[in-house]
């Protein structure tokens, strides 16, 4: 397995993917680290623009001085910070505050529709990244507003007040995938984002780590704000939409992820996303 690194003449990282499937989550990992570790880009003003990402194509970690709201029209997307990662399939936008230090990874071709705001102005009172869920009138929304980048029309501003007003009454996603800071959650982790269709509990992972499941529930809950079961389920949901936009049948995708039938995974999916794992990859 190899994946090929290369710096385009915009100062992007295109990713050329050698393998699909599992190893989707490790460069995951990867991409995580590098949050961490790279040079970081400060472009001191979030754009408001449309811009088009081919299958693996990527944004180097950097931050605004600005808010900025995240759609992909199409596709999958990852929004990763040092914290974690958020996905985003087309029924869900990212919301990233001013300051957040983050990188962009596209699954499929990925139409990204940016929608920069001020620090001052801020219609969801979040200061953390979250996923919203983008009904079909904020869909329009966005993908208009955005396509008219540099338009100071009277027309525009009512576009972004009605856009705004819509953003404010969009329910917030649990669709967030935390970074273990704690050494025994790494291992752990790791482990299973090497493989989510692992199914050891989690016992039998500890004695993989060297600890107990009490003391691997108990840091579950301190270090990451949910339960071992919680987590897990993340990363199989997160781990599915990327093999649903690579095209994997509704069944391989179950039985990869772990789920224990197809009908379990899509019951959960269904759930989870408002829509069967059949329909989302028509979408």
């Amino acid at each position: 397995m190899m994946t090929n690194i290369r710096q385009t003449s915009s100062g992007h990282t295109s990713i050329d993917q050698t393998s699909v499937g599992q190893s989707s989550i490790r460069q995951a990992s990867v991409r995580q680290a590098s949050v961490r570790q790279a040079a970081i880009r400060h472009d001191p003003v979030a754009p408001t623009r449309t811009r088009r990402l081919a299958p693996g194509g990527s944004i180097d970690a950097h931050r605004h001085d600005d808010h900025q709201i995240v759609y992909a029209g199409r596709g999958v997307l990852t929004v990763t910070t040092s914290a974690g990662s958020w996905v985003a399939p087309a029924t869900r936008a990212i919301w990233v505050p001013a300051g957040t230090v983050h990188a962009h990874r596209a699954y499929g071709e990925l139409d990204l529709h940016l929608v920069g705001l001020p620090v001052t102005e801020n219609p969801l009172g979040l200061d953390t990244p979250t996923v919203l869920a983008v009904s079909p009138l904020l869909r329009e929304l966005l993908i208009a507003y955005t396509r008219a980048e540099g338009d100071d029309r009277p027309e525009r501003a009512r576009l972004r007040a009605v856009l705004l007003d819509q953003l404010r009454a969009s329910a917030q996603q649990p669709l967030h995938l935390p970074t273990p800071t704690a050494p025994l959650l790494r291992a752990l982790c790791d482990i299973l984002q090497a493989d989510p269709g692992d199914s050891r509990t989690l016992a039998e992972l500890g004695r993989r780590v060297g600890a107990s499941d009490r003391t691997l529930s108990r840091l579950f809950r301190g270090d990451l704000g949910m339960t071992f079961p919680q987590w897990r389920t993340q990363l199989r949901l997160h781990h599915a939409l990327i093999l649903l936009t690579e095209r994997t049948p509704v069944t391989a995708v179950a039985h990869q992820c772990g789920w224990s039938s197809t009908s379990a995974f899509i019951e959960v999916f269904r759930r989870t996303f408002g829509h069967t794992p059949g329909s989302h990859r028509t979408e």
